[in-house]
């Protein structure tokens, strides 16, 4: 077997996301995985994981071979608040049950790379504040922060990595941008740790803009 390269996503479903955004990021995940599907060192080590989070957070799937990965449609209330804590609360708990250690029979998987994609800021922000230094203790490889539009916390982003990018808007275009970023960053993950460059990523296109 492979070594896997656990890949989790965590998808803001809160009502400020509710019509053209969620139709938007719903089209982008799906060419997202078309991209990964088509290269074949993602193919053979990235294991997938999709969470949603909003009033209630829901794991789509645990950690999956891409090859068997199946996303239906993401759907959004028309309103609720934005549990990050709850979500990232849920991460550690999978990181911490599915990752496997290296012992002295087998090595064990490559580090994790979280994706948070959110356009507000967490609604409890005692849970998050909770639960950040144990997301440290996690060891991810990578943690991506997307601020998606305006209204989205940088501040609140930047406590939980040093890698933030945002998206000036919540449109069909800057969605697939994000999405394809996303696919690109697997993919030179994916190919990188085999030749000991995986904290490389790729230039963001026009739309994404990196957070400093």
């Amino acid at each position: 077997m492979s070594r896997r390269l656990p890949i989790y996503i965590a998808i803001d479903t809160s009502g400020s996301m509710n019509g053209e955004a969620i139709q938007s990021v719903n089209v982008g995940i799906q060419a997202m995985l078309t991209a990964l599907r088509q290269d074949p060192h993602a193919l053979d080590s990235v294991y997938l994981s999709v969470i949603t989070f909003d009033i209630q957070v829901k794991e789509l799937f645990p950690l999956t071979p891409l090859s068997q990965v199946q996303i239906g449609e993401i759907t959004c209330p028309k309103s609720g608040p934005t549990c990050t804590g709850e979500v990232l609360a849920l991460i550690v708990n999978r990181v911490k049950r599915d990752i496997m250690h290296s012992t002295n029979e087998r090595k064990g998987d490559w580090r994790p790379m979280l994706f948070l994609m959110t356009d507000g800021s967490p609604s409890d922000i005692a849970r998050y504040n909770e639960i950040l230094p144990q997301v440290k203790n996690c060891q991810f490889g990578k943690i991506i922060a997307c601020a998606a539009g305006p209204k989205a916390k940088l501040d609140q982003l930047k406590r939980l990595t040093d890698t933030v990018v945002s998206l000036d808007t919540t449109d069909s275009t800057a969605f697939a941008s994000f999405f394809k970023w996303v696919s690109a960053s697997v993919e030179m993950r994916s190919v990188g740790i085999g030749a000991g460059s995986s904290d490389v990523l790729p230039p963001p296109p026009a739309e994404i803009q990196i957070v400093l």
